[in-house]
């Protein structure tokens, strides 16, 4: 026996912390384990360049081997080895990493970093083994293999060994709540998960169960766009193909390779949930980002790799990394520096990817600073304007970030020339400088199409151009808008109806001599009689159109302020907002209906024992007509939309005993 003794730690509680609490999940022992022979044959191949070694390196390579009899685990690696001075520095004092030494006397000879900084990592083998012990011989010729062995204990043994082949082997004797690591689909899981892009083979039974090749760590130009997608379907499976991807290559001020997604994004995305795989050196480290990436870039998805973001015993001590946070912010600057460049060199590609982008900029412009200041003003809406711009056919996009020159490079191929005609989109500022002799400083915006297609309309035919912001992020990002354009009034289109849209010569209408009433206060009058809703405000205006029939007879406008209040204390309740009683009905004096409907009231006649049929039926149309008004505006519940129907079933049956007669 070469020497007994005891590991050099400063607790003698150190092996129970290891045991419970050194890394969250006690799997991440074969990552470190896997790591560290990596290391092995990577300075192996670094003191061979360095003339320090003149034998065979051989092919290398690391074997895992389970024995289920024994129960045990061992991972061999033919890398460099130890001497048995190297297993008592390295080995038997707790928290000493080689990695750092050995780099600074190898660094200039070394063209695949060392993994390193791992510290404790050996000792992670104590989460799952009741036993681990290590057989190596070192490189150096003339080296003495040793055996090291310990129990959990910070007793250890270290003797001679038979070894005759250069490297290291790694025995684990497994604990028994931890036999479900002698299972050989565990063991595959584990390497896929954690290792698979090491650039060293890994067998289990003589197979190679790693990938091997990083694509990330690929010179752009030898990727093709296969390569790129295969890629993207190997990380997520059974996705949508992405819209365009980011191969970040650069060493300044941080060494960072990844390859960043732009996926297809639903309504329904949770913007909060990582997608973004963490990697240090090819290996895995974290696919919950949280800690690391900004949270407006959480819908991204890909591979960020960088020397810079150790390999920590724990989430906590990532998330306090100041290195890593400042990836994070450089990340997402090189995000919004793409984004602008695509806006201003490929404006089609950018318009055909803005229905998934838009809420990812969205979000971001919402909670960063420094993001929105990038691309304000590249944030598109779609527009009713008749625009020329076209959709770019729907081909991924590769955009590739040059070390040399730090510049952005577009390597796809120019889309197809019969591209199909996209629904226009513009800036806001865009939209100011076209609209502003009509309706300066004003906007007009949509939140829902469907229901306020008739508002849409009205609009639409007297010129004015109308934005949609109508996907769920927009109503915190109206008020976003406010706040950075506060010489600007922004108006939803059922809000209010520009004076544009009406016509404006009330103070020709005709007087009735009868009653001394314009057309239009009667008609006003008989609405409110019809209706008894004091709360209701009723107001009579002509809709400026060339085709009176194709507007609406009446619609129903609700005051910006009140909407938004309406709103607000919905949220605030996590309720549905109900639809307040005081609103505005605008009945369209120029609708060829309201004018029937106000013939019809003068010539019908009030019998001794009440209305007459002509009276109820004017009173049916008028509720009628409100109530066609009120539906584009959801204000029906269950109640009210039974009464609806109930109420047009009784306008059915009057105007067909009228017709009959």
């Amino acid at each position: 026996m070469l020497e007994q003794g005891t590991i050099s730690i400063h607790t003698e509680n150190i092996f129970p912390i290891i045991k419970k609490s050194l890394y969250s999940d006690h799997q991440i022992f074969l990552r470190e384990l896997v790591s560290n022979a990596v290391d092995a044959i990577q300075k192996l191949k670094m003191v061979s360049r360095a003339g320090d070694y003149a034998g065979d390196i051989g092919e290398p390579e690391i074997e895992i081997a389970i024995d289920k009899n024994k129960k045990t685990l061992s991972i061999s690696d033919n890398g460099i080895g130890m001497t048995a001075d190297e297993v008592k520095k390295y080995i038997n004092q707790v928290a000493f990493s080689s990695a750092e030494e050995f780099i600074h006397k190898y660094e200039s000879k070394s063209d695949q970093p060392i993994i390193g900084h791992f510290g404790l990592g050996f000792y992670s083998s104590f989460m799952v083994a009741q036993k681990v012990e290590i057989d190596t011989l070192s490189y150096q010729e003339g080296a003495q293999a040793v055996h090291w062995s310990c129990d959990g204990s910070p007793a250890f043994t270290l003797e001679e060994s038979s070894r005759t082949t250069r490297g290291t082997t790694i025995i684990l004797s497994l604990q028994g709540e931890e036999e479900e690591f002698l299972e050989s689909a565990r063991i595959k899981n584990l390497v896929k998960t954690y290792c698979d892009f090491l650039p060293v083979p890994i067998k289990l039974d003589g197979e190679v169960i790693n990938k091997q090749k990083a694509p990330w760590r690929e010179s752009p130009s030898n990727l093709t766009q296969e390569d790129y997608l295969e890629f993207y379907r190997y990380l997520y499976p059974f996705q949508e193909e992405p819209l365009l991807w980011v191969h970040l290559n650069t060493d300044y001020p941080f060494i960072i390779n990844g390859i960043l997604y732009f996926p297809k994004m639903r309504p329904d995305v949770d913007v909060t949930k990582g997608q973004i795989k963490l990697f240090c050196n090819q290996v895995f480290v974290s696919d919950n980002c949280e800690e690391i990436i900004p949270q407006f870039l959480m819908p991204m998805r890909g591979v960020i790799d960088s020397t810079d973001i150790p390999l920590n015993v724990s989430r906590s001590a990532l998330q306090g990394d100041r290195t890593v946070r400042r990836i994070g912010d450089y990340i997402a600057k090189k995000v919004g520096d793409r984004l602008k460049e695509l806006f201003r060199d490929n404006r089609e590609q950018y318009i055909s990817a803005w229905k998934d982008l838009g809420t990812f900029v969205k979000f971001g412009v919402l909670n960063d600073e420094k993001f929105k200041k990038q691309i304000e003003d590249i944030i598109v809406f779609r527009t009713t304007a008749k625009l020329t711009e076209k959709v770019a056919a729907e081909t991924p996009v590769v955009e590739v970030q040059s070390s040399d020159s730090d510049a952005w490079q577009d390597v796809t191929p120019s889309p197809s020339s019969d591209s199909a005609p996209s629904a226009p989109y513009t800036t806001l500022k865009e939209y100011l400088e076209r609209n502003k002799e009509r309706n300066e400083n004003r906007v007009f915006y949509s939140t829902d199409e469907a229901t306020q297609s008739t508002y849409i309309e009205l609009h639409k035919n007297q010129g004015l151009e109308v934005l949609f912001m109508d996907s769920f992020i927009d109503t915190h990002f109206i008020n976003f808008l406010e706040r950075e354009y506060q010489d600007v009034k922004f108006t939803r289109v059922d809000s209010d109806l520009d004076n544009t849209l009406l016509e404006q010569d009330k103070d020709k209408e005709i007087v009735d001599p009868k009653t001394n009433k314009t057309r239009s206060e009667t008609i006003k009058e008989l609405f409110e009689k019809s209706l008894n809703k004091p709360k209701l405000n009723i107001r009579t205006e002509a809709l400026k159109s060339d085709d009176p029939q194709g507007t609406p007879p009446a619609i129903v406008l609700l005051p910006e302020i009140l909407r938004r209040l309406r709103e607000m204390n919905a949220m605030m309740q996590q309720g549905t907002a109900e639809f307040p009683e005081d609103h505005i009905l605008l009945v369209n004096t120029a609708h060829p209906l309201i004018q029937n409907l106000a013939n019809l009231n003068q010539g019908s006649i009030i019998q001794g024992d009440g209305e007459s049929s002509t009276n109820q039926l004017v009173n049916l149309i008028c509720q009628h007509v409100y109530d066609l008004a009120l539906m584009s505006q959801k204000g029906f519940d269950a109640e009210g939309m039974k009464s609806f129907v109930e109420r047009s079933n009784e306008v059915l049956t009057k105007l067909t005993e009228q017709a009959s007669k």
